[in-house]
């Protein structure tokens, strides 16, 4: 099986307050996918459940992204989720608190039927 790429969408997530990882990337997956209507699977002769979804999170501490939570924000295919290093965080001018960007790549594919 060889896996055609259809679809790449980008989203940003922010958590304001309390620096939490998985809140930012859940965040991000979500404004990737918010615009996007996947009508031409059909014409494939697919449904959105062949899609494969592989979902790149970029954060500052790629280990406190639960990832699995993460997943849940697709709502159809078969999902894979990973986090590497990357985002943004913003300390407060205080220090004891920060701003948690997350960058996501949300990339869907077909299988080619090969």
């Amino acid at each position: 099986m060889a896996r055609v790429r259809c679809i790449t969408e980008m989203g940003m997530g922010v958590d304001v307050h309390g620096r939490d990882a998985t809140k930012a990337a859940k965040r991000a997956v979500s404004d990737a996918i918010r615009h996007s209507s996947l009508g031409f699977v059909r014409m494939l002769g697919k449904t959105p459940h062949d899609m494969f979804v592989d979902v790149t999170i970029g954060v500052p501490n790629p280990d406190a992204v639960d990832t699995s939570a993460v997943a849940k924000e697709l709502p159809y295919g078969t999902v894979t989720v990973k986090a590497v290093k990357g985002g943004l965080d913003i300390p407060a001018e205080s220090g004891g608190d920060a701003i948690t960007i997350a960058n996501a790549a949300v990339i869907v594919s077909l299988d080619d039927g090969k």
